[in-house]
């Protein structure tokens, strides 16, 4: 079991940048793939960046790739989420994931991760 608690999130400017945080719970958080995810309200979760438990594997969406960064610190039982180039399109309620073990080939579909953080709001204005 592992839980997740996500924050950072806030208003924003578009152009501007924001570093989103998950820590987790558990001893075996290492063991982990992690994940984020946005939603809006009325349409589905979204993938956003997936990222492996030794961060040598990492995949990202394409409305993000190229401005958003995943990244990882075991030792603080934390993942991050670095957005720069923010968009008010990239506004929505993010959250990240866990799953055990490996990358699951479909990554990009929420069932595929176990636990779930309760989201953080990001507001970009325009």
């Amino acid at each position: 079991q592992v839980q997740l608690v996500e924050s950072g999130g806030r208003l924003v400017q578009a152009g501007g940048s924001l570093r989103l945080s998950c820590a987790a719970s558990g001893r075996t958080f290492r063991e982990y793939a992690l994940g984020w995810f946005r939603q809006v309200p009325g349409k589905e979760r979204e993938f956003v960046a997936v990222i492996s438990w030794s961060a040598n594997y990492t995949s990202y969406a394409d409305s993000v790739k190229g401005r958003f960064t995943i990244s990882r610190d075991n030792a603080k039982n934390t993942v991050y989420l670095q957005m720069n180039s923010l968009k008010p399109e990239d506004t929505a309620v993010y959250s990240c994931a866990a799953r055990p073990l490996a990358v699951s080939l479909d990554y990009y579909n929420p069932s595929s991760f176990d636990f779930w953080g309760q989201g953080t709001q990001v507001t970009v204005s325009s």
